[in-house]
């Protein structure tokens, strides 16, 4: 008796085509395009296919929208992801201009993921913004801080955080020099940092552009100062 051709299957999967005789098989089934399909809704790939849409966009110059259909087909499908994933991991300040920076950067997608990538994106970041929003997420942070170590109220962040922890915050731009440098327990905590730590949030401290920006910003030296002293900082 002659075997029935892939044809004469009747459970088809719709992603690569493949038959099969029993629909328990179908659903058991697991091919590249449908693992893909199925992992729509997590976060890395959210990250990597809205970062697809943006490179096309704005690289590419494509009008229409990109396809979370032609987002798997895609042969740059597991690169894009793995940018996600990096998404995912590092929380940059302000992922869709995180991303966008990357996409019109020139870089090559493989080099994507690189932290030298995003540490030159974040210092031209911290450098630049403004005082409400720096001030604004370092409280945030500090506020996040004191909900993982209770009962250590928010404003007692600069006097009992770890300095490593401390040092990265900053590094990533979490806690803004802005703050640090314009209250007294932010500049305490500074002078307790070691060489290491020191090394490490020099790009983001740089004491010349700092002392630069408040002499030309007195005003919002001010409202730190004042935002500081309200908070017993």
């Amino acid at each position: 008796m002659a075997s029935k051709t892939p044809s004469e299957k009747p459970f088809v999967c719709e992603y690569c085509g493949t038959g099969y005789m029993r629909e328990k098989t179908l659903l058991v089934h697991v091919c590249e395009q449908k693992r893909r399909h199925l992992q729509k809704d997590e976060k890395r790939v959210r990250h990597g296919f809205y970062a697809f849409g943006r490179f096309y966009k704005l690289s590419a110059g494509a009008k229409k929208e990109k396809t979370y259909s032609e987002f798997c087909k895609s042969s740059y499908y597991n690169a894009f992801v793995k940018f996600g994933s990096f998404i995912n991991n590092v929380k940059p300040l302000y992922p869709e201009k995180y991303i966008d920076y990357v996409v019109t950067s020139g870089v090559k997608l493989d080099h994507w993921c690189r932290e030298e990538m995003y540490e030159k994106y974040a210092i031209e970041l911290i450098c630049k913004e403004g005082v409400e929003t720096a001030l604004e997420r370092s409280i945030v942070t500090m506020m996040e801080w004191a909900e993982e170590n209770e009962p250590a109220p928010w404003n007692h962040y600069f006097r009992h955080v770890s300095l490593n922890r401390a040092a990265w915050h900053i590094k990533d731009g979490k806690i803004s020099p802005w703050l640090i440098l314009n209250c007294k327990s932010g500049k305490e905590m500074l002078s307790n940092f070691n060489d290491e730590q020191l090394t490490l949030i020099y790009h983001i401290m740089d004491p010349k552009h700092w002392a630069m920006r408040f002499k030309r910003q007195t005003s919002d030296v001010q409202l730190v100062k004042d935002v500081a002293k309200e908070s017993n900082l």
